[in-house]
């Protein structure tokens, strides 16, 4: 599959990850979107987000990052079911379910007997290796196999970190990149790397979280005080301790 022969993306999970994911392949990207959660009250859930949450298509309409007729349009272009039979003619593929390895290993297991042969698959993991994941896939698929690695908020957050495997194929890589591109997105290429977890962002800011509990064990600052620096400092949007926004726990 290249890059110009992708026209309709899937994505395996909603929730807060998983609808901005679709939120932008279709008001970015102008791709048609199926999301496919596990019960009607996800689906439901996942679909008010969309349209009616804090980052959702309505609010960037107000806001005036996305004008009316474009919205009215995507809108048009996202479908949310429980089916996964709907992702069977998708030809791009983003998965987005909750951070357990052996979940993802069997959710694309099941996966791979529905869609098409020819359709890329990708995770939005926060830091498994890739390989792994695509385990239980086909040969063949492993070639249509990456990581894509999205911030969140995703529908503000420019960052996809876009992970290879030593079978992606270079027209995956590239069909990879060009996606996340089209939806806004600034990419950063990462090799998988068996042993490790986490891409760049994650083992980045791990390393200095390890520091900053340092600090803290040490007595010289206390967390609020640390998380107040980077935020202030550095204008993080949050810190090491306080809350944090992710994916849900429902699957």
């Amino acid at each position: 599959m290249k890059f110009e022969q992708v026209k309709k993306i899937g994505v395996l999970g909603g929730g807060v990850m998983g609808g901005g994911i679709g939120q932008v392949m279709a008001t970015h990207a102008g791709y048609e979107v199926v999301i496919r959660d596990i019960s009607d009250e996800l689906v439901n859930q996942t679909r008010d987000n969309l349209f009616n949450g804090r980052w959702g298509i309505k609010r960037a309409v107000e806001i005036g990052k996305l004008e009316f007729d474009l919205a009215r349009d995507a809108m048009d272009r996202i479908t949310v079911t429980k089916e996964i039979g709907a992702l069977a003619d998708c030809d791009f593929i983003i998965e987005a379910i909750p951070e357990r390895l052996e979940l993802k290993q069997e959710e694309f297991g099941k996966l791979d007997a529905v869609a098409k042969p020819e359709a890329i698959f990708t995770s939005n993991t926060s830091g498994f290796v890739i390989a792994e994941i695509a385990q239980n896939v086909s040969e063949s698929r492993k070639a249509l196999f990456a990581g894509m690695h999205f911030s969140n908020p995703v529908p503000t957050m420019k960052m996809c970190e876009v992970i290879y495997t030593p079978q992606t194929s270079q027209d995956t890589i590239d069909a990879v990149v060009g996606v996340a591109e089209k939806a806004g997105k600034a990419v950063s290429l990462v090799k998988d790397t068996p042993g490790t977890y986490g891409f760049l962002l994650n083992r980045i800011f791990a390393a200095a979280r390890r520091e900053a509990d340092k600090i803290v064990d040490a007595g010289i600052a206390t967390q609020e005080d640390i998380d107040k620096a980077m935020m202030t400092g550095r204008n993080w949007p949050a810190g090491f301790y306080g809350q944090r926004g992710g994916i849900g726990r429902q699957w």
